[in-house]
């Protein structure tokens, strides 16, 4: 049943806005597999092209859609929004279709079936869960991070037309990292309620943050031992990032710290993290 108004609290796009993607760190999760993938595969094909503009199309055409989904479903008066995102959503679409196409010619058949059905089912689950206005979800933000980073098997396909056996695990490592960043992001917000005296905070995230790093930890020790000293590093690094993380968020100080900031800091640990995974796979 329609509401009679749009009583959700979502932040919606202005009568004239652009529809690109607003969410920085999905679309670095996005691109950062994609650009590593694109560095190890070694090799360069036009339909490496075709993978970025699918992925980047598919992800901007999320915003609009969850406008229209919302004008259908939920809206009962027609919003000012509701004509840009039609066009938006109509241009992304068609992107996507024309770059699906140098895709379907230049992949093997086997891996577009499987491919197009994740691409299609995650963008319809993101869809709906933002319509519920549950986008802020720490399992769908994990979900999406392990969709997101699965840009790297695109790329490598695009690029060598399989899947080589070291891009599985450059997307597990990266999921893993990027899992443990948004769960220490939810630590810090937590604390930062607890700090406000602002609502019910507790440990949950804290602790699931701590179970993150000692995985990454773990990782590190074993890629320690199987003498892959780069990777190695780069696991270690990104737990101790986390982990200090973790700790200054103890310091009220550092609470106060605008998340621009915060986000600013996590995006250059993921990149440095990125650039020791290509020394470790080269």
């Amino acid at each position: 049943m329609r509401n009679r108004s749009n009583t959700s609290g979502a932040r919606e796009p202005q009568r004239n806005a652009w529809f690109l993607p607003r969410e920085h760190g999905a679309t670095a999760m996005l691109l950062t597999p994609m650009v590593c993938a694109a560095i190890l595969c070694r090799a360069w094909r036009w339909s490496e092209l075709a993978t970025l503009t699918a992925a980047f199309a598919a992800l901007a055409a999320k915003d609009p859609a969850v406008v229209l989904a919302r004008q259908r479903l939920v809206w009962m008066e027609r919003h000012p929004e509701t004509a840009a995102a039609a066009k938006w959503f109509a241009a992304w679409v068609i992107l996507l279709i024309l770059s699906g196409l140098v895709l379907l010619e230049t992949w093997p058949r086997r891996a577009v079936i499987p491919m197009g059905l994740g691409v299609g089912v995650f963008s319809a689950v993101a869809i709906a869960v933002n319509i519920k206005n549950r986008q802020r979800s720490t399992w769908f933000q994990i979900a999406s991070a392990v969709a997101l980073t699965s840009s790297s098997l695109a790329t490598c396909l695009s690029a060598r037309g399989a899947i080589a056996p070291w891009c599985w695990w450059l997307w597990l490592l990266m999921a893993m990292q990027a899992a443990a960043g948004i769960l220490v992001v939810h630590a810090r917000l937590d604390a930062r309620i607890a700090l406000r005296g602002t609502g019910f905070a507790t440990d949950r995230f804290r602790r699931a943050a701590q179970a993150a790093i000692i995985a990454l930890a773990c990782a590190a020790a074993a890629a320690a031992i199987l003498a892959r000293g780069w990777i190695a590093l780069a696991l270690l690094l990104a737990a101790t990032g986390y982990g200090y993380d973790l700790h200054r968020q103890r310091d009220p100080a550092s609470l106060q710290m605008p998340l621009k900031k915060v986000g600013q800091q996590a995006l250059a640990l993921s990149s440095l993290f990125a650039g020791l995974l290509i020394l470790g796979f080269w």
